[in-house]
């Protein structure tokens, strides 16, 4: 599939594009400059023509070291990945002292240029569209990419870089990736540190202070030998320190990488250990039914007690998320790479366990031994029978008892869920069981 960067400074409209391109709001979008500070990448259509796009951070002459450094290396590492180049300008502001230093970046590297007028359905913009020439990439496209104005001229400048070329129909045929990971925790965690060590490169932006991830991240890569789609996400606060718009934006990407995630590595900071955050994080992924790997990160700076502190973090996390009892703590070293294959090794495991499918004819046996241990209490004088156990789903494995009435007491749901699950092995995921009333389905047949 053929792959095209968009490039610019920042706030010209560049995540709006990618957003209109790929048909929906992956990468945020706010007025302040600067929001996006890694790239993303996405399948774009125009005109039934399917290819590959990257959003970038916002081009900034600024040291290296600094963030706006950074975020123009994850520009120019974009660059070294494309075919082309989709130039965004602001046609409302015309050609700045800043389009034309980095026009000449675009340059050096060679590759063909589609200039991007954008903004252009604002009043005066005629100007700075015509002001385009002048950067040497031939007629700007003028277009509005919030309102999807002048797309059909967008796939005329793009035609002869995003044309399907012999042979990509063999890339389309590469095995897709079904399970989708998303790493989650507070802020400064680690959560980058991970993602970069788990890619083996700089692929999203790190650094020793919070916030520097301000959108989730979806990569396809390899791990284990399996396809996987990784997301880095922002770092989540306490709620009531959540103030700013923009951030509201990121914890809110969060939680929809959290809801669309198959399997969910939380990482926390063993040096402060499941803090409310932590706490408020775990019971999150437990409500919405997702397998689950806990992250112990920066455990090289742990120097005594290790067991005991490891021990206690499970203890707590049972305490937190009793419906994921037996979920996975790691101990890694995100900085170091250490321990980082157990735990994509215990993550594969929790998403098996979270696909189990179980025989009705296994689970009615297992019930007949489990209510032969601890018959169903009294309620108002009368015994709850449960007649028949059948699964309903999986993806949280989700169980259906039939009850002759309602009333069943949450200590023996609790206690069925229990057996459950260490009779069918089945640790760190959420059970969902559900009690209905009516008559045993098989009456009929039998």
């Amino acid at each position: 599939m053929r792959r095209i960067a968009i490039i610019g400074r920042p706030n010209v409209g560049k995540s709006t594009l990618f957003n209109r391109l790929i048909g929906k709001k992956l990468a945020l979008v706010h007025d302040l400059p600067g929001v996006t500070r890694d790239r993303r990448k996405g399948t774009a259509t125009l005109a039934s023509v399917s290819f590959e796009i990257i959003d970038t951070p916002g081009l900034e002459d600024a040291d290296a070291d600094s963030l706006e450094g950074l975020m123009t290396e994850q520009s120019m590492l974009a660059m070294q990945e494309a075919e082309a180049v989709m130039f965004v300008i602001d046609a409302k502001e015309g050609v700045t002292a800043q389009d034309e230093h980095f026009a000449g970046l675009v340059r050096r590297t060679g590759l063909p240029v589609v200039l991007i007028a954008n903004k252009a359905e604002a009043k005066g913009s005629e100007s700075g569209v015509i002001d385009g020439w002048r950067l040497g990439f031939g007629e700007p496209v003028a277009i509005s990419a919030e309102h999807g104005v002048g797309m059909a001229d967008l796939y005329d400048g793009l035609a002869p870089y995003i044309e399907p070329r012999e042979g990509d129909a063999e890339d389309d045929e590469a095995e897709i990736p079904d399970m989708q990971v998303a790493i989650v925790g507070r802020p400064n965690v680690g959560k980058s540190t991970l993602m970069n060590h788990l890619l083996g490169e700089d692929r999203v932006l790190t650094g020793p202070y919070a916030g520097m991830t301000r959108d989730s991240i979806m990569v396809e890569t390899v791990l284990g030998g399996r396809p996987v789609k990784l997301v880095d996400t922002a770092g989540m606060r306490k709620k009531a320190r959540v103030q700013e718009s923009l951030e509201k934006l990121s914890v809110h990407d969060t939680l929809y990488s959290i809801q669309y995630a198959h399997v969910v590595i939380l990482v926390i900071d063993a040096t402060q250990p499941l803090e409310k955050q932590d706490n408020v994080l775990a019971g999150l992924i437990e409500r919405e039914g997702r397998a689950c790997v806990i992250a112990v990160n920066k455990w090289d700076e742990i120097k005594e007690d290790q067991k005991m502190l490891l021990e206690d973090i499970e203890r707590r996390l049972e305490d937190v998320a009793p419906k994921m009892r037996g979920i996975s703590v790691m101990p890694i070293s995100a900085l170091k790479g250490k321990g980082t294959d157990k735990m994509i090794d215990a993550a594969f495991k929790a998403y098996d366990v979270w696909n189990t499918r179980i025989p009705t004819g296994e689970l009615n046996r297992w019930l007949d031994v489990t209510l032969a241990k601890h018959t169903p209490p009294m309620v108002s004088g009368r015994r709850i029978k449960i007649r028949y156990v059948t699964q309903v789903n999986n993806r949280p494995p989700s169980f259906a008892l039939f009850v002759n009435r309602k009333g069943l007491p949450d200590s023996y749901v609790q206690y069925l869920r229990g057996s459950l699950r260490s009779t069918f092995k089945l640790p760190g995921v959420p059970l969902r069981l559900m009690l209905r009333t009516g008559k045993n389905p098989y009456d009929e047949k039998k």
